[in-house]
């Protein structure tokens, strides 16, 4: 699920670079995630299983205290990131702009470890670190720095948006990813449109709006459910840690797409970019653990974790959330920080 989210994210870049030919750069995000958001809406009544809430549902629904949390991946995920990654594209190739987003990684790590208190080892320390030296290897370009610094500046930042974000969505990921992405998606793309009108940029014509909001929904819509879903079992660092195939992916896809030619740089800061990503993937985490007594609500199958009586009503054998109780329990398996196994290390 997080390759198929990053398979997805990384390939609308070359095609954004199209549309920004004829669409603003805000109008374009914001029809981008207003594209996602609307895909997401309509695919609601079409998916298997009950109502989020009621018993048997397959998810959980959102709540009145994730309100702050949903509030602030709006402006960071939906607004900030969007909105800088399309103004940094405008400056930029965009085989440059889709590498330089492989930021993203190293900060959502670096953010989810020293913030939200997630493990992890020298070794995927090590590969955030190659990952920030192949940035540097493309970013510090002499001529086009001189030029284009602002581009790289917006588009570092819109790194820095989105991993704060990913932290964030991480802490929502217990509920339903396809009414979260769409309430992300409408909310922030409303938002942003209204953003870009008040900064004088005119509303496209029919064929690039059309263009833009089938590019959201599939390049983003689509990503966002597969990204929540990852986030859910994984934790925000080893999701970044897959999430860093997408610049690859724009990268590449923008040789076709529009003609541009990978550089000496660009072909150096992928191969150490790559064994960063070939570290990150190769990382296991297995030791005697402890789980302490809680009650939660989300969405699970009847696992080591999950052992429990059902009220009535209730489905037990398939995908299913209600709130339930967990018993102490000790043991020793492979794991990742995700919502079961938050303990400290020594």
């Amino acid at each position: 699920m997080a390759l198929g989210a990053a398979l997805l994210f990384g390939a609308g870049a070359p095609f954004s670079k199209i549309l920004l030919e004829d669409v603003g750069p805000l109008t374009l995000a914001a029809l981008l995630y207003i594209g996602a958001g609307l895909a997401l809406l309509l695919s609601l009544p079409w998916r298997r299983g009950r109502a989020p809430g009621t018993p048997g549902a397959r998810e959980t629904a959102l709540k009145a205290a994730d309100v702050p949390l949903l509030l602030a991946a709006i402006l960071c995920g939906s607004i900030l990131g969007p909105a800088l990654l399309m103004l940094g594209l405008q400056r930029l190739t965009a085989v440059t702009g889709s590498l330089l987003l492989n930021l993203e990684p190293p900060l959502t790590i670096l953010i989810a470890v020293w913030w939200f208190r997630e493990h992890i080892g020298w070794r995927q320390a090590g590969a955030a670190a190659l990952i920030v030296l192949g940035e540097l290897i493309v970013g510090y370009r002499p001529g086009e720095m001189r030029t284009e610094w602002v581009g790289v500046l917006a588009v570092a930042l819109a790194s820095a948006s989105w991993a704060i974000d990913t932290n964030l969505n991480q802490r929502l990921s217990l509920r339903d990813p396809i009414a979260l992405g769409a309430l992300k998606g409408l909310a922030g793309g409303i938002l942003m449109l209204l953003i870009a009108r008040a900064a004088g940029e005119g509303l496209p014509g029919a064929r690039a709006a059309a263009w833009a909001l089938l590019l959201g929904a599939v390049s983003y819509g689509a990503s966002i459910v597969l990204f929540f879903r990852a986030l859910r079992e994984l934790g925000a660092a080893r999701v970044a840690a897959y999430f860093a195939t997408a610049p690859f992916v724009g990268a590449l896809a923008a040789v076709p797409v529009l003609g541009e030619r990978l550089g000496g740089a660009d072909l150096l800061a992928m191969a150490i970019m790559a064994a960063g990503l070939v570290l990150l993937l190769r990382e296991s985490h297995h030791h005697e653990h402890a789980h302490e007594e809680m009650e939660h609500d989300h969405a699970h199958v009847h696992d080591e974790h999950h052992r429990h009586e059902h009220r009535p009503g209730t489905a037990g054998a398939s995908a299913h959330a209600h709130p339930h109780r967990h018993d102490p329990l000790a043991h020793a398996h492979p794991h990742a920080p995700d919502l079961h196994h938050r303990h400290p290390h020594d």
